[in-house]
């Protein structure tokens, strides 16, 4: 109604909004290329630095305490202690203050020293008007100016971290290319050099990840089983940070990211080979150690050999399975557990059973196959029907259970956990069955000889005391009628005498 009397008060109402509106639209604008322009760059000399889009990284040159090599990093700018997350140049530092950044014309970043090269990114692609840019969660990407889709990245640091994993990064491969991106650790806390230690998600196998020092295992994560890691339970929901597992045609991979963005939180691979994660604390001001991988001497890779089980809770905390019993004796009453255990009675494929075993870590998944369709029946036929198929389980553990995870050859780095362990069932020779842990989920064909022995023997039993009692009662009839027959006789004997 007041629109209708107001006709030329309305219109300068909307005309007031619409200018308003459109100075909010170009002052965001004007905000967001002036910040972009902040963290975007095509050169940056010893001295100067770049700032991430929301101001949480910065990029530049710096010096470990107490040297002069100089290094291109990346680290947080909103704390007081440096933290290095990134090193370009980590294996050749220059002494002097000489050193340029710049984004060479096809999008490769190349670091100069005295008109030299010591370091230089790689790119499959070129562009027109190639630029580098700091984006806020620490990776620093080359892109064409004119189109900053991640998907068309020339080029980025996070496909090439060092000894942080940062939320966001993918520890991972691809499948097709068999690019593999991972962590390496520093030499030492002070020297960004390449160390001996790796966290990597494992070359072959169904996925897991492992810590390495050179080729040798030194951890081992366990199979993802949809919810965690199966040799990491104490990874379970938490306020930090979520994180998960993404396995695609192309690529698999492993990611976190934070639950709350105002939180600081960083994995470091250490230069003696501990993966440890930390939080910033703002009110001490300082990094507090949140979470160690490598919680007990059970998380050391392989410590009980094949067939061997790890319990931190007893002494000595190695222990054959049910069913196994050590290769050398000697050795391992000596604590010399490394021969690992083997089988009290030999396999002969056809007359097998499967044993189950609960709250473990699974076995190594080197030697494995799995298939995502299929449902726990489905898989024990599969292995059963494979003489060297020596364990299956579920591949993922949620909604009861689905998919299947099969292990061929000897079982290897086995742990008991008192909480969120999961069942594996073993192959046992039918002679170490034992009916309290057997597994209910037998092959239909070995169920149904066992139903039909039992109802054979059941069925026997009861026609041979039916037969007895039957005889019994004959037997008691007759000898009544005998009884009754001789005193009759003894009578009329009496009477005629």
């Amino acid at each position: 109604m007041n629109l209708m009397k107001n006709p030329l008060k309305a219109s300068t109402k909307m005309c007031l909004l619409l200018f308003y509106s459109s100075l909010l639209l170009i002052f965001l604008a004007v905000f967001s290329i002036a910040d972009d322009a902040t963290s975007t760059f095509q050169s940056i000399r010893d001295g100067e630095t770049v700032v991430s889009t929301g101001g949480t990284f910065e990029l530049g040159f710096y010096s470990p305490d107490a040297s002069n090599r100089r290094y291109v990093g990346i680290w947080y700018k909103k704390i007081s202690v440096t933290t290095i997350v990134w090193v370009a140049n980590r294996d050749t530092p220059f002494t002097d203050l000489s050193g340029v950044l710049k984004v060479t014309n096809p999008g490769i970043l190349v670091l100069n020293h005295n008109m030299s090269t010591v370091w230089s990114s790689n790119t499959s692609r070129t562009a027109q008007n190639p630029v580098a840019r700091l984006l806020d969660s620490g990776n620093l990407v080359v892109i064409d100016r004119s189109d900053d889709r991640s998907e068309n990245f020339l080029w980025q640091s996070f496909y090439y971290p060092g000894d942080t994993f940062l939320p966001g990064m993918k520890i991972g491969r691809n499948t097709v290319t068999g690019f593999n991106c991972h962590l390496r650790s520093w030499k030492s806390s002070q020297d960004p050099s390449q160390g001996n230690y790796t966290y990597q998600l494992g070359p072959k196998g169904y996925e897991e990840v492992f810590v390495r020092e050179g080729p040798v295992i030194n951890l081992r994560s366990g199979p993802w089983n949809g919810v965690r890691f199966s040799g990491a339970p104490h990874l379970s929901p938490n306020p930090i940070y979520t994180y998960g597992l993404v396995s695609e045609p192309d690529e698999m991979y492993f990611s976190y990211k934070l639950q709350n963005s105002s939180i600081f939180s960083r994995l470091v691979l250490t230069s003696d080979g501990l993966l440890q994660r930390y939080t910033w604390i703002d009110r001490t001001k300082d990094w507090v150690l949140y979470q160690t991988a490598q919680i007990d001497n059970c998380d050391k890779y392989a410590l009980c050999g094949v067939y061997g089980a790890c319990n931190i809770e007893k002494s000595p905390v190695c222990s054959c399975l049910k069913g196994f019993t050590p290769k050398f004796p000697k050795e391992w009453d000596l604590v010399d557990w490394s021969h690992g255990c083997v089988r009290k009675t030999s396999l002969n494929c056809t007359g097998d059973v499967f044993q189950k075993y609960s709250g473990l870590k699974l076995p190594s998944t080197e030697q494995s196959w799995f298939n995502r369709s299929m449902n726990i029946k489905e898989c024990e036929m599969v292995c059963m029907k494979n003489c060297s198929c020596t364990a299956y389980t579920n591949l993922d553990i949620r909604n009861g259970g689905t998919g299947c995870l099969l292990w061929y050859g000897d079982l290897i780095d086995i742990r008991y956990f008192a909480e969120n362990g999961q069942d594996i069932y073993i192959r046992m020779a039918a002679a170490e069955l034992d009916d309290t842990k057997i597994s209910a989920k037998y092959s239909k064909s070995n169920a149904k000889k066992m139903r039909i022995i039992i109802s054979t023997i059941v069925l026997s039993t009861g026609l041979l005391i039916l037969g007895l009692a039957l005889l019994l009662y004959v037997w008691k009839k007759h000898h009544q009628k005998c009884g009754k027959l001789a005193v009759l006789l003894c009578s009329s004997a009496f009477q005629t005498t």
